[in-house]
């Protein structure tokens, strides 16, 4: 066993994720100094700060990176998580990090280098690849069932995998996507289950999606990076949808969510505001 890392001062900021208005989008502790500590000390923190995830910033051993991430839920490390991806972004930039090139940040992680496009509106990660599969047809019936989907307002359904495994249904409208009831108690076997609903025209986003079986301990996640980056691969490589769109997440929440999704030259990109919160330093 590795042993623990004595106690220092360490750089560290609280942000929200994917909103314009803080405290409306997703919490993310940052620790912009993670080095020295171990996994278990990594795990312990992430679990006393009881937010859906926590990261750590420390140095990358490849030459193109400009920082390696480590992602921590309540349950464990994962290989990449949307949120904490542009929120460590936006406090490394916010605490004075540099791109090792300009207008980019190159961020490694579990599931190698993730690009972050600076240059735009708002910063802007690349979707990783996703598998597409089809959702086997008992797993759709066992979560129409537990969730009470009307099946005449289904439209399609794939299993998406980019590292987590995502479970999508598309139902007729953001109305019917609103209407669902989290399960009163968390269940294992429905994590990753994802809704997505088309809003009508007019409105300021162009869909409404849910991920109603998240991986930390909340019967609900607020805005889920990974899962509309997921969704968003799926349906451009699918040629479902065209031009730029705008997801709005969180809305049963109280959240005001806004996720933006473009495809260019075959790249996913996956773009969001940051809130910078809370800034100083922890001893850990």
């Amino acid at each position: 066993m590795v042993p623990p890392s004595p106690a220092r001062d360490r750089a560290f900021v609280q942000c929200d994720v994917f909103t314009s208005e803080p405290t409306k989008g997703n919490g993310l502790a940052v620790v912009l100094d993670g080095s020295g500590l171990t996994l278990q000390q990594m795990q312990d923190f992430a679990i006393w700060t009881n937010l859906a995830e926590t990261t750590f910033l420390v140095p990358s051993e490849l030459e193109q990176a400009d920082y390696r991430l480590r992602i921590f839920s309540l349950a464990g490390e994962m290989k990449f998580a949307g949120h904490p991806t542009l929120g460590s972004c936006a406090a490394w930039l916010h605490a004075g990090g540099v791109p090792k090139e300009p207008g980019v940040v190159r961020q490694e992680c579990g599931v190698g280098i993730v690009d972050i496009d600076i240059t735009g509106d708002v910063p802007a990660f690349a979707a990783p690849k996703t598998r597409v599969e089809p959702l086997p047809d008992a797993r759709l019936e066992a979560i129409c069932d537990a969730f009470s989907l009307p099946r005449t307002r289904i439209l399609r359904s794939a299993r998406l995998c980019n590292g987590p495994v995502w479970d999508v249904i598309e139902l007729a409208s953001a109305d019917d996507v609103l209407a669902v009831r989290p399960l009163a108690e968390k269940r294992p076997e429905f994590r990753g289950v994802g809704l997505i609903g088309a809003h009508e025209a007019g409105g300021d986003a162009d869909f409404e999606t849910r991920n109603l079986g998240p991986a930390s301990s909340m019967s609900e996640d607020p805005i889920t990076g990974s899962m509309n980056a997921a969704i968003a691969r799926w349906m451009f490589g699918a040629r479902h949808w065209q031009g730029d769109k705008v997801i709005a997440q969180g809305t049963a929440m109280n959240r005001l969510g806004r996720v933006w999704l473009r495809q260019n030259a075959g790249t996913v990109w996956v773009g969001g505001e940051t809130q910078i919160l809370i800034e100083g330093s922890l001893r850990l």
